[in-house]
């Protein structure tokens, strides 16, 4: 007999049966929790997991089999080219036999015309050789013949050669015989050159030593002419290059004066004068003197150099204008950077 409590217990379990089925039917979340539970869960996943895959490889061989029927399609179209082109290939070389068979023909015809004419060709050069042939040997006979000429006509010039150098040897005997004499006739006249020469250089030496005498009192002379006059002369020659420049080239020279405190230019306090020329805007420095020597270079270049300290001007040009220069002066000037002018 069933109790009320087991019949509850059966309808309990029937309800539950319905439940669990239903969920693992419509949750899938639920059926792989059971799953998991007997085991199988990893077995599902892994099904599902392999079932994506199968379904990416079938569309790709699906992708795959038109492909593959496409590359047939194309390459019976290709077979269909390639036989045309076979036919047309068999046909032109069928064409290029015939005409190669032809040329051959041709050839071989050719060919055998040349071997005819070959074959006259060395008849002829056999004939032209003998005659060559002979005529070298008539060419040989001559040149035998012209040798043995020579031959003695070189014989008989060699024996001239003999005799006319025979003369010679006679002939240069006597010119050494002559020119002996020659040498010893120019020792004996140089020996009087140099005699001669020999009172000469004593002559020229008494000579040089009267004209320096001469030359020193000329110079004793000038030197006392120039002591009175030369102050005035080189004035009267500075004012007439003023002019000069003022009047032919604009050019206007005025004198300028310093006081040198310091005594630098004549080594004691004075005064310092010094021809200013300004030319374009550039000013020029003009010394003026009948004779200028080394000490008058120098002088200039420390009248030049106060100049720049008391006019607060650097000069652009340096100018000596003389009818005469000592040759160290030029070479000092040069040294300065000082123009000297002497054609004046």
């Amino acid at each position: 007999m069933w109790d009320v409590s087991s019949i509850c217990s059966l309808e309990t379990s029937a309800r539950l049966k319905k439940s669990l089925i239903r969920l693992l039917k419509e949750d899938e979340e639920f059926r792989y929790t059971v799953a998991g539970l007997i085991g199988l869960g990893e077995v599902l996943k892994r099904f599902d997991k392999y079932d994506g895959v199968f379904s990416k490889l079938l569309k790709r061989m699906d992708k795959h089999y038109a492909e593959i029927a496409r590359l047939r399609e194309d390459m019976i179209k290709g077979f269909a080219r390639h036989d045309e082109l076979l036919a047309k290939h068999s046909e032109e070389i069928t064409r290029l036999r015939e005409d190669m068979i032809a040329g051959f023909k041709r050839h071989d015809e050719e060919i055998s015309r040349l071997r005819e004419d070959m074959v006259k060709g060395f008849a002829r050069h056999d004939e032209l050789l003998a005659k060559h042939s002979e005529e070298i040997a008539r060419l040989r006979e001559d040149m035998v013949a012209g040798f043995k000429r020579h031959d003695e006509e070189i014989s008989r010039l060699r024996e001239d050669m003999v005799k006319g150098f025979a003369r010679h040897d006679e002939l240069l005997a006597k010119h050494s015989e002559e020119i002996t004499r020659l040498r010893e006739d120019m020792v004996k006249g140089f020996a009087r050159h140099d005699e001669l020469l020999a009172k000469h250089s004593e002559e020229l030496v008494r000579l040089r030593g009267d004209m320096a005498r001469g030359f020193d009192a000329v110079n004793r002379h000038i030197s006392a002419l120039g002591a009175r006059w030369g102050l005035m002369a080189e004035e009267a020659f500075r004012e007439g290059l003023r002019g000069v420049l003022e009047r032919d080239f604009g050019v206007r020279v005025e004198r300028w004066r310093g006081f040198d405190e310091e005594g630098s230019v004549y080594g004691h306090p004075s005064d310092v004068e010094v021809d200013v020329a300004v030319s374009d805007g550039k000013v020029l420095l003009i010394e003026v003197a009948s004779h200028v020597r080394r000490s008058d270079i120098s002088l200039f270049r420390r009248k030049a150099a106060f100049y720049e300290r008391r006019g607060g001007r650097v000069p652009d040009r340096l100018v000596v204008v003389t009818p005469y220069a000592d040759e160290d002066a030029f070479e000092l000037a040069s040294s300065l950077g000082i123009e000297v002018h002497t054609e004046v």
